[in-house]
């Protein structure tokens, strides 16, 4: 019997469509493949000392369209967070505001400014590896995140959202472990 997959989409109707065999695995092989750069990212952003080990690609039809890294010590912006660079990147790169057809891929969990940005780029899919906690060990604030914990502010989202698993995941919370003596905070 073939496998049937079931898809909300962002305006509420609902797809069916049929799955091949191996369709888990091949997305799964691609998230973790984008990751793996976004980690680079984050390592290449400790090791130039621009910011704090985050890193973030965009992708559109599979073809990186930007990848960033945390540049706040580098530009002396507390805004300048991977995920919000790497936008902005993309939207100057594509000539435009909107994102709906791009992915991106974050090193970590974003914080609510960086998933605001998200959100407002109208990006498709978010695919994170490090859970929020694995920044938060080596010092970073999560005020506001504990602020809107509860309030549905995260699942109001039109967009898809998923944290990698497995190796990607723990390759993602080694770069706070492996850079927590290089990395300085501000």
């Amino acid at each position: 019997m073939e496998e049937v997959n079931v898809v909300q989409t962002k305006n509420g109707t609902v797809a069916v469509a049929s799955a091949f065999a191996g369709h888990k695995e091949a997305i799964q092989q691609r998230d973790h493949k984008f990751l793996r750069i976004a980690v680079e990212e984050a390592y290449k952003g400790v090791d130039c000392e621009d910011g704090g080990p985050f890193g973030a690609i965009i992708v559109c039809n599979d073809e990186i369209v930007a990848r960033c890294h945390n540049m706040v010590l580098r530009n002396t912006d507390p805004t300048a967070h991977a995920e919000v660079t790497v936008i902005r990147k993309a939207c100057e790169k594509l000539n435009q505001i909107e994102l709906s057809d791009c992915e991106i891929y974050a090193s970590c969990e974003p914080c609510p400014m960086c998933f605001g940005a998200i959100h407002l780029s109208r990006v498709k899919r978010l695919v994170y590896g490090a859970k929020a906690e694995a920044a938060i060990a080596i010092g970073f604030d999560d005020f506001i995140s504990d602020a809107l914990r509860g309030t549905g502010f995260y699942q109001k989202a039109q967009l898809e959202i998923k944290r990698a698993d497995g190796k990607a995941a723990n390759i993602a919370e080694e770069v706070f472990e492996r850079t927590k003596e290089k990395f300085r905070m501000y």
